[in-house]
């Protein structure tokens, strides 16, 4: 017979959080987002040519799998390794749509399971840092976001090709429906640009919206 640990089956949040890691909408809707824990590291520049960019995704991700291992070893609650996020703002709104990159400022995401303490967090930050010597590792730090009231879509294709939807959301969305942004805007990445088709990259895009 299976232990408890064996039956448990592996904690995924694009399957336990389906609604909002596998949408199926194309075009804004809205949803009420639960509140939500993640590792977090922020910096700001072009993401396809900052190292300070790669450095930060790469610490993330060294953390996030030592958290995951720890958690099987010591909680015997295994889960899967969720998906890069990301939270992005800049002085000037319009450089969004510009796509001017130099000038957008971000703070990246990986999502993790509630029964991981900050304590075990800042454990994993100290090994992950001890073992990989990457500096980066420093600064990811723990996050709690709720999101709230938001409007969402997938986007599927090249993230250059965001602009129009974001677009629709600022100039027609958000207005027929009485509602301005709070908070930054959200992307959740469900593919990997180095290996998928940039026509079938699929992307979450969430705006927190309230009552104008």
């Amino acid at each position: 017979m299976p232990s408890s640990q064996e039956a448990m089956p592996r904690y995924d949040i694009k399957r336990e959080l389906k609604q909002y890691y596998a949408p199926k909408n194309r075009d804004w809707e809205r949803i009420d987002v639960p509140p939500q824990q993640f590792i977090a590291a922020d910096g700001r520049g072009d993401p396809n040519t900052s190292s300070e960019y790669a450095e930060c995704v790469q610490a993330l991700y060294a953390v996030a799998y030592t958290l995951k291992f720890m958690s099987k070893g010591t909680l015997g609650r295994d889960f899967v390794v969720g998906p890069l996020e990301g939270l992005w703002w800049a002085d000037d709104l319009g450089s969004f749509f510009t796509r001017d990159k130099d000038a957008w400022q971000w703070r990246m995401l990986i999502s993790q399971p509630d029964w991981l303490t900050e304590e075990q967090i800042e454990e994993a930050v100290r090994t992950a840092l001890a073992k990989k010597h990457l500096p980066a590792i420093a600064g990811v730090r723990r996050e709690t976001l709720h999101e709230g009231t938001s409007a969402q879509l997938l986007h599927i294709g090249p993230y250059d090709d965001e602009g129009p939807a974001l677009a629709r959301l600022h100039d027609e969305y958000l207005a027929a429906r009485g509602l301005r942004m709070t908070g930054l805007h959200h992307e959740i990445y469900l593919g990997d640009p180095r290996r998928a088709d940039p026509a079938k990259l699929r992307t979450v895009l969430r705006q927190p919206v309230r009552p104008a």
